[in-house]
């Protein structure tokens, strides 16, 4: 059947459920990879019937979309008033600026100036700061003997480091998880939940007016941060306008928090689920760097991301035509036997590991080489500070978040490493 027929064919009872809109069972939450393994070997460019785009899960493929294809998926205000959800303008407002959402020259000016804020200078002189907030972090539950590492590590790590990225206080990390968490739910789901549209609305102007405040203060007091790099960033004289600063800030803030919690919780989840690959870590601290990757591949904390058919194309075999949806599913492709030899065994000490956890090509995420240093420091330090790591009893629940991959919690239980105690102690 052409695939524009297949496009229009009703969806009935009885259709060969192999669509990603099964993600919305929580087992296959649990466990996805055997719904993208079935899509990539059957299907590996599917019209997906029940979410009306094309799911693309071959490696190629995925990466000629993430390459091609155009991310600017966003409604503008003016379209959400058309379709009668102008109360979601507030949302399109900060999400049209986002350079997330936007190609071409626009995508360009925006990349240029956020990177030039972003340097690698400035990520290398966090190393040390990173360092003695995960062993402060540590400090505080070592005693105890168990903590859940989520709620108590890998949600607060990032958040405080974000806070004195961005140059606002970092007291304010507790504040700046919730609201990342609220804007990475709509950014990571493909199905609109009603009920949670009242609380993004909140969270966006609660952002926009708490980034807002920071911007025009800095404006009068000048405080080292990305913030104030943003606003004092120029390109040939070209500068941010105070909206594209919150907009950028806040995308900028929600990838740095949700990613790395994802990969800390994740990978640390892969670990104790494979004792010998954990050995394998502890034993040898300095192939972390390769490790983090391996990692950021076998479970990506980034799934999947949206974009658009510029133009009718051929991809896979299949006609798709302008304006098309396409969902890229990245953890599919980075288990695809195709380019990873032997794609669901974890190997630490993997070369040619080329993944596409941070995207590819123009947006390919600029804010990676914190992510990684992140990553690296998280699971040295908690490997070096922690002994007989154990998962506790409890059932482990994935959030409803279908497109950025963590869990609720992660309960362990662990006896202290006595003679690792401190960021001093290497």
């Amino acid at each position: 059947m052409a695939p524009e027929t297949l496009a229009r064919r009703p969806v009935t009872a009885g259709t060969p459920v192999l669509s990603l809109y099964r993600l919305l069972d929580p087992d296959v939450l649990a466990d996805p990879y055997p719904l993208y393994q079935a899509l990539r070997a059957q299907d590996p460019v599917h019209w997906d019937p029940y979410l009306h785009c094309w799911v693309v899960t071959s490696y190629a493929e995925v990466v000629k979309v993430l390459t091609k294809f155009s991310a600017d998926r966003t409604p503008s205000p003016a379209q959400l008033d058309a379709m009668g959800m102008g109360a979601l303008d507030p949302i399109a407002q900060v999400m049209v600026k986002q350079m997330l959402f936007l190609d071409g020259a626009a995508h360009t000016r925006l990349r240029g100036l956020c990177s030039a804020a972003f340097t690698s200078r400035r990520v290398d002189g966090l190393k040390q700061h990173i360092q003695e907030i995960a062993d402060g972090l540590l400090d505080r539950v070592l005693s105890r003997g168990h903590m859940d590492l989520i709620a108590e590590f890998a949600s607060p790590f990032p958040a405080i480091v974000t806070a004195g990225l961005l140059g606002v206080p970092t007291e304010d990390h507790a504040q700046l998880k919730s609201w990342s968490a609220d804007f990475a739910e709509m950014l990571g789901n493909f199905q609109h939940n009603p009920e949670r549209a009242g609380r993004v609305l909140r969270t966006v102007e609660e952002m926009t007016g708490y980034f807002r405040a920071a911007v025009r203060e800095q404006a009068r007091r000048p405080r080292e941060g990305l913030i104030h790099a943003l606003m004092t960033a120029e390109i040939d004289g070209a500068r941010l306008s105070e909206d594209e600063v919150i907009a950028n800030v806040i995308v900028t803030m929600v990838g740095g928090q949700e990613t790395t919690t994802n990969l800390i919780g994740n990978g640390v989840l892969t670990l104790l689920r494979q004792p010998d690959r954990l050995a394998q870590l502890r034993d040898d601290p300095t192939i972390v760097s390769s490790a983090v990757e391996e990692l950021l591949r076998y479970e990506s904390p980034s799934q999947h991301t949206g974009r658009i058919v510029p133009d009718d194309c051929e991809l896979g075999g299949k006609q798709l035509r302008k304006r098309d949806a396409v969902m890229a599913v990245m953890a599919a492709a980075n288990r695809d036997p195709a380019r990873f030899p032997d794609p669901d065994r974890l190997d630490l000490l993997r070369t040619d590991n080329r993944h596409v956890a941070f995207g590819w090509a123009a947006h390919f995420c600029f804010g990676a080489p914190l992510a990684r240093i992140e990553g690296q420091i998280a699971f040295t330090t908690l490997l070096r500070r922690l002994r007989n790591v154990a998962l506790q009893p409890d059932q482990l629940v994935w959030r409803e978040n279908l497109g950025l991959r963590g869990l609720k919690a992660l309960p362990i239980s662990f006896t202290a490493e006595p003679d690792a105690a401190g960021s001093n102690a290497a």
